[in-house]
């Protein structure tokens, strides 16, 4: 590994010493590395740094990016480089961390450990959106779809079709279609399945539905679900990876798989059943 792109969590000042330090490390390991423009001056501000910047539209080549935050900092390095194929290593600032190798103290370890070859990449499914009424500016997601209600507390009509089936009208505050990788996320807190990360599937989870036999569904990840929402209000939110696109009432919106995957560096020791019990507690003793 030659060169990394760097993007990070611009609300953890706290950790700014700690991060200059890891990137002055690894360049002293002999590695070029560009940041994110933003990210370069919440870091140095107008002082000198020595490192390369880079606009988020125009990421460069590089071998590996490397995320210093939370989710929500690997979710959305995840939406920037992974057309490109490039891996994708997170160093966790937040606090769960649930998408990242190992926690930013730990750094330097892991990162030893990825320039050795101790490390293994996951190829995980992402989500591609469209809308017939709009355009959406980024509509790719890691984790997961929501179509939610806006401005009403009038619930929402989901007119779905499976593989141009029709499967059902969905009523209630809203509907998440989560990839395997976002089923800890939105769509575990509303009750549907844990999915491990790298199976080939997606998950349909009805929110607050109006019905009781509207269960969480799991299909296949090459299904296309088509929802046409109606509800009393002009427009309803489409939250992917919680950033929100207002769309029209009325609106098709296709969801389906998309053409590339995000692919995940996980380091020697991280695994499905250890990452269940280290973030979700699994493992807690509560006799």
């Amino acid at each position: 590994m030659k060169k990394l792109v760097v993007f990070g969590n611009r609300y953890q000042q706290d950790d700014t010493a700690s991060v200059t330090s890891l990137l002055d490390h690894l360049r002293r390991c002999g590695l070029e590395i560009a940041v994110e423009c933003n990210y370069l001056d919440f870091l140095f501000g107008s002082k000198p740094s020595g490192f390369d910047s880079f606009d988020p539209n125009h990421v460069p080549d590089a071998d590996m990016a490397l995320s210093l935050g939370g989710d929500g900092t690997f979710l959305t390095t995840a939406m920037w480089v992974s057309p490109q194929g490039m891996p994708i290593l997170g160093l966790n600032l937040g606090h769960l961390g649930y998408l990242t190798a190992g926690s930013l103290t730990e750094g330097g370890q892991v990162l030893e450990d990825v320039l050795a070859g101790r490390c293994r990449i996951e190829e995980r499914t992402m989500l591609q959106v469209h809308c017939d009424a709009i355009e959406i500016p980024h509509p790719w997601a890691l984790n997961e779809v929501a179509i939610l209600r806006h401005d009403t507390s009038s619930m929402l009509d989901m007119e779905t079709r499976l593989r141009s089936h029709e499967l059902t009208t969905y009523r209630g505050d809203g509907l998440i279609v989560s990839t395997p990788t976002g089923s800890t996320a939105y769509n575990m807190s509303v009750g549907g399945p844990i999915l491990e990360p790298t199976t080939s599937c997606m998950v349909l989870s009805p929110i607050s539905p109006h019905s009781l036999t509207m269960r969480p569904l799991v299909v296949r990840d090459d299904s296309e679900i088509a929802v046409r929402t109606h509800s009393r209000a002009a427009q309803y939110e489409v939250s992917i990876d919680g950033e929100v696109t207002l769309c029209p009432t009325g609106s098709l919106l296709t969801i389906g798989r998309a053409p590339y995957c995000a692919r995940v560096v996980q380091c020697q020791g991280n695994n499905f059943a250890s990452t269940l019990r280290q973030k979700l507690l699994w493992g807690t003793d509560r006799r």
